[in-house]
C-alpha cells in the first residue's frame, strides 16, 4: 500500500510537472532561464517554510548537511538551468518527450548502483510508457524551432540531473521526511539562483512584467514547486526510484494539452491512444513483484 501511495503522489506530480513545462516554455520569451529558476523556487521555498515549521517534524542530520545541500544544487539549481534553456530552443512536446527518457535513465543508474533489481517486466514497462509518450506527441514533434536537438539534449541532462536525485535523495527522505528535505534542498538551489540571477542582471526584464508574466511565475512558483515537490518528495520516501522515475511518462501528456490550449502547439488523435499505452507501461513497471530494492541503501 505504501508503494502505492508513492507511485499515485509521483503521478500527480507529473501531471502538475506537464503543465510546468508549458508555463516554463511562454515564459522563456519574458525572463532568462535562471530567473525563472529563481522565481519558481524561491516562491516554493517560501511556501513550504512555514510548513516544515509546524508541528515535531525531523529536519536533515549534520550528517546529512553535506548531501542535502548537494542534492540542492543538483536538482533545484542546475536542472532549472537546463530544464529552462531547453525550452528556448525546444517545443513543449519534443521537450517533455525528451524529459520522459526519466524512467530509462532512473532504471540504468539504479541496476549500475546496485539500488533496484533490473526486472523483465519492469524494463518492459518502462520502454512500452516511453513509447506510448512518443505515439501520443507524434503530431506535435515536427513542428519544432530549428535545431531543437540542441533543447532536447539540454532535457536529457536535465532528466539525469532528476535520476540522480530521486536515487541519492531516498535515504535522507527517509531520515527525516519529504518535507523539510525539500525545503531545505529548495532553499540551497534557490539561494544559488537568485545570487547568480543578481550578478548577471537577469532580473532586469522583470519591469517589463505584465499580468500574464506574473501569473505564470506565481503558478511555477506554487503548483510547479512547492506542491509538485513536495508529491515527488513524498513519493521517494514511500516507492522505488524507478517506480517513481516511470510516472514522469504522464508529464509530456499534460505538458501537451496545456501547450495546446496555451501556446497553440498542435494535439492529434493519437493522444488518446497514447495515453493508454502510457497507462499500461506505468502499471507494469509498478506492479512488478520483485521491485523493492536491494538494500537500505
Amino acid at each position: 500500500m505504501s508503494e502505492l501511495w508513492g507511485v499515485v503522489a509521483a503521478a500527480a506530480s507529473s501531471a502538475l510537472g506537464g503543465t510546468s513545462i508549458a508555463a516554463t516554455r511562454y515564459l522563456v520569451g519574458h525572463l532568462d532561464p535562471l530567473a525563472i529558476g529563481s522565481f519558481r523556487f524561491g516562491i516554493g521555498c517560501l511556501l513550504l517554510a512555514p510548513v516544515a515549521l509546524l508541528g515535531d517534524r525531523r529536519w536533515p542530520e549534520r550528517g546529512d548537511w553535506l548531501q542535502t545541500a548537494g542534492l540542492g544544487l543538483l536538482f533545484f539549481a542546475l536542472f532549472p538551468i537546463l530544464f529552462n534553456a531547453s525550452l528556448i530552443h525546444t517545443s513543449s512536446a519534443r521537450g517533455a518527450l525528451a524529459l520522459s527518457t526519466l524512467p530509462l535513465l532512473s532504471l540504468v543508474v539504479v541496476a549500475a548502483l546496485g539500488r533496484e533489481r533490473l526486472t523483465a517486466r519492469k524494463t518492459a514497462g518502462v520502454l512500452i510508457a516511453m513509447a506510448g509518450v512518443g505515439f501520443a506527441l507524434l503530431s506535435g514533434l515536427a513542428d519544432a524551432p530549428p535545431q531543437a536537438w540542441r533543447g532536447d539534449l539540454l532535457m536529457i541532462a536535465a532528466a539525469l540531473c532528476m535520476a540522480l536525485y530521486g536515487i541519492w535523495s531516498k535515504p535522507v527522505i527517509s531520515r527525516c521526511g519529504p518535507i523539510p528535505f525539500t525545503t531545505v534542498a529548495m532553499a540551497v538551489g534557490a539561494a544559488a539562483l537568485i545570487l547568480i540571477s543578481l550578478v548577471r542582471g537577469s532580473f532586469d526584464a522583470v519591469a517589463q512584467f505584465a499580468i500574464p508574466q506574473w501569473s505564470a511565475a506565481l503558478y511555477l512558483g506554487v503548483i510547479g514547486a512547492a506542491l509538485t515537490f513536495y508529491l515527488w518528495a513524498f513519493a521517494l520516501g514511500k516507492a522505488s526510484p524507478t517506480s517513481v522515475a516511470v510516472t514522469v511518462t504522464v508529464n509530456p501528456v499534460t505538458a501537451s494539452l496545456v501547450a495546446a490550449a496555451v501556446l497553440n502547439e498542435p494535439i492529434g488523435w493519437n493522444l488518446a491512444v497514447g495515453i493508454v499505452v502510457v497507462g499500461i507501461g506505468i502499471w507494469l513497471a509498478t506492479t512488478d513483484g520483485r521491485n523493492a530494492p536491494l538494500s537500505g541503501r
